[in-house]
């Protein structure tokens, strides 16, 4: 028997794992949002976390799926975006970086996933992480076969103050290989009146992080994640504002 048909959370995950729009797009851009949702099951109890913590920017990122929305419905491009919190498992690690099912995130404690056993583990992996990826991967062999460019962007927030600290940046623009590809984002972003930086307030780490570095550079893609602070995200108006400064550069 394999280990992961041993998981106490066995068949709590019954919606589906991703949403995905616009599949036969003919626009070069793929958006992923891997952070797009902070749903827990109810059986895990917001894996001990009381309510207003389990609604906090440790379990998705504030913002980013109606970014990514707008995004996609303006330029009629795909987007691939998590149907469960990252707190499960983050869709945009490596599944076995340390961080992939965080025990802590930021100063919060995370009780439900503190000394998980290993068929748990595997049991997320297996029917959480592993069928995203499969699914953006298909995406991407679909296109290339097809000799058709393919862009793949992560949208992503982040939150205005991060161990006590104010976060003055607004928005980043975080790669690896693609350089020519950010530089333009940047340049573009650059001419409105926003705080704007490269590989901040995070950088791209092979270890780390998965979009980019599997889904992009290991493939020779254009591949990049933006990165919006999550409090210029919070009314539609705002989305919509966002939205205009990054879909002409998209």
């Amino acid at each position: 028997m394999h280990a992961c048909t041993e998981s106490a959370e066995l068949g709590l995950y019954t919606r589906p794992v991703y949403n995905l729009s616009r599949e036969d797009s003919a626009h070069p851009l793929i958006l992923v949002c891997e952070h797009a949702s902070r749903y827990i099951p109810d059986a895990l109890a917001n894996l001990g976390l009381d309510d207003a913590a389990a609604r906090e920017h440790i379990a998705w990122d504030i913002g980013a799926l109606e970014l990514a929305e707008q995004l996609s419905a303006t330029l009629g491009a795909t987007l691939l975006s998590a149907n469960y919190s990252r707190l499960l498992i983050d869709l945009n690690r490596p599944r076995h970086a340390p961080d992939s099912i965080p025990a802590q995130s930021e100063i919060y404690q995370v009780p439900g996933n503190r000394d998980l056993d290993e068929a748990t583990r595997e049991y997320r992996r297996q029917v959480l992480f592993k069928p995203f990826h499969t699914r953006l991967q298909q995406l991407i062999d679909q296109r290339l076969a097809q000799g058709r460019p393919v862009r793949v962007v992560g949208i992503h927030s982040f939150t205005p103050v991060f161990y006590g600290q104010p976060r003055e940046l607004e928005v980043g623009v975080l790669f690896g290989q693609a350089r020519d590809f950010a530089r333009r984002l940047l340049d573009g972003l650059e001419q409105h009146p926003l705080k704007v930086a490269g590989n901040q307030p995070y950088r791209i780490d092979p270890l780390g992080d998965m979009t980019v570095p599997v889904h992009g550079d290991a493939r020779g893609l254009e591949s990049v994640l933006i990165e919006v602070r999550n409090d210029l995200l919070r009314t539609p108006e705002a989305v919509s504002r966002w939205a205009g400064f990054l879909a002409p550069l998209l």
